[in-house]
């Protein structure tokens, strides 16, 4: 590239590898794997999920199965996709798993993985 002198005034950069921004106002988004990507807390939401889907399959005996533990399923996975499709749940999302979590009460209380699906919920939620 030269010396400073023959370059001219400015940034010059010769090569770069991952996501890079330069200046006010500048952001990056990178997408590892051509997926979208995904902040910590929705990480943490996702994996919780998962594990809960498991326990509600799984051990049935300690989760009383009825039609609200069923609307909690089906919220689960609508929540599990729209994470893996889109990198988060957004808000609406979040609401309905609350409510659902909230309406399955007792039948969930005794799973951690519940209270965990709980914890990341309000956490997202703000409160």
């Amino acid at each position: 590239m030269g010396t400073p002198e023959k370059r001219g005034a400015g940034i010059h950069i010769g090569s770069v590898e991952g996501p890079v921004a330069i200046g006010d106002g500048n952001e990056v988004t990178y997408y590892a794997a051509g997926g979208p990507g995904r902040d910590r807390a929705q990480e943490e939401l996702l994996s919780a999920v998962r594990r809960l889907r498991e326990d509600l399959d799984l051990d049935l005996g300690r989760a009383a199965v009825d039609g609200r533990t069923a609307v909690l399923d089906a919220e689960l996975a609508a929540a599990e996709a729209e994470i893996a499709s889109t990198g988060g749940a957004g808000p609406g999302r979040l609401a309905r798993l609350r409510t659902a979590l909230a309406d399955a009460g007792a039948g969930i209380g005794v799973l951690a993985s519940g209270a965990a699906v709980a914890e990341s919920v309000r956490a997202l939620l703000g409160g």
